[in-house]
């Protein structure tokens, strides 16, 4: 009920603990930022959400959803996915957007199924005259790839599929986190008509000390511009960064590298390595981060989870938990062998008289 909570919102807007400038929902938990994007104009960001309290119930978890026009101010909808069926029946769990060459956005995310098992799931809008896209329609063909007997893959670990992207030959990849032991996996898919995805023989990239990768990330970035580039792009002036999440660590870290679109293998630069010795985009608290590429404004972005450190009883209290950090523009350094960050320039419209 939007109205429930605007009026929710009001009422807590003068909580000392509560941001001004950064994202967050009118009440309650919100962890990973989902499928950002922009479309006809409008920023999206999902999140997840769980719509009952300020501590988080996993198996309850939804897709939150606000629009906004300029990255700052925010309007809040209604979840854009619920868990319903038996492929996402005990949680719908982080994901990606993808835009189609048609300019149609999809969304693909992960199930906790009826077995609670992690699934990979498609999603697409109800109605695309809608500006604000607030419904969508779960495929009747879910789950899409499935732990099993076969493919030995670990049905507790395998999660969060990336924005996906065309490759050599027509064909749509995208990875998911997983892991086997301690070996931390990007498991990699194709697909030619984005339903029927198929598992390569190999991952795309793996570290075998570094344990889960948690929402990975994986996208080029241009070595001689500070524009973003769209995720499909490939040529001789880009670079490819791969993101993951440590579970082990609840830190994000980057490896810059090169993308061998022949063998679909992630080869990290001479001084980058998959694992806690890779950089992080941020010192703090940061976690779970997703890029987006604004293709009205020619640029990157990237969101992060700000997690609480407050005990979970003052989270009750004050009704909520969680931000999303402030979004930045993402470049790569002219060195080649680091990735710069600045707040949106959007952010600068909240300042007020200069003060010296």
């Amino acid at each position: 009920n939007i109205e429930a909570l605007k009026h929710s919102h009001s009422r807590i807007t003068n909580q000392p603990y509560r941001t001004g400038y950064h994202f967050q929902p009118p009440k309650n938990w919100m962890n990973d930022p989902n499928g950002p994007m922009i479309y006809n104009g409008v920023y999206h960001l999902f999140y997840q959400w769980y719509p009952n309290g300020a501590v988080m119930k996993v198996n309850e978890i939804v897709w939150g959803h606000a629009t906004s026009k300029d990255l700052i101010n925010w309007t809040p909808h209604s979840p854009a996915i619920k868990p319903s069926r038996p492929s996402d029946i005990n949680g719908c769990w982080s994901g990606s957007v993808t835009i189609l060459p048609s300019g149609k956005p999809v969304i693909l995310y992960t199930g906790n199924d009826v077995n609670n098992r992690q699934v990979q799931n498609l999603a697409k809008p109800k109605n695309l005259s809608d500006p604000y896209l607030r419904h969508w329609t779960k495929s009747p063909v879910n789950p899409l790839v499935t732990p099993n007997a076969v493919n030995h893959i670990n049905s507790t670990s395998f999660r969060d599929p990336t924005t996906a992207w065309l490759g050599r030959n027509g064909r749509w990849r995208m990875i998911t986190g997983s892991q086997e032991g301690r070996r931390g996996l990007a498991l990699l898919y194709t697909s030619r008509d984005f339903v029927s995805w198929k598992q390569s023989a190999k991952p795309l990239h793996y570290n075998d000390g570094s344990g889960m990768w948690e929402c990975p990330d994986f996208f080029p970035v241009g070595t001689t511009t500070s524009h973003g580039v769209d995720t499909s792009s490939f040529s001789v002036s880009v670079k490819h960064v791969l993101k993951v999440s440590l579970s082990d660590t609840s830190h994000d870290y980057y490896t810059i590298g090169t993308y061998d679109q022949v063998r679909d293998q992630y080869v990290p630069d001479d001084g980058f390595v998959q694992d806690v010795t890779a950089p992080r985009y941020d010192y703090g608290k940061f976690y779970a981060s997703k890029t987006f590429y604004d293709s009205v404004n020619r640029r990157r972005i990237l969101w992060g989870w700000v997690n609480e450190s407050s005990p979970e009883k003052d989270n009750i209290k004050k009704g909520w938990a969680g931000l999303q950090a402030i979004p930045r523009k993402i470049w790569l350094d002219e060195s080649g062998k680091r990735l710069m960050q600045w707040p949106v320039k959007e952010i600068e419209r909240l300042r007020t008289t200069q003060v010296k």
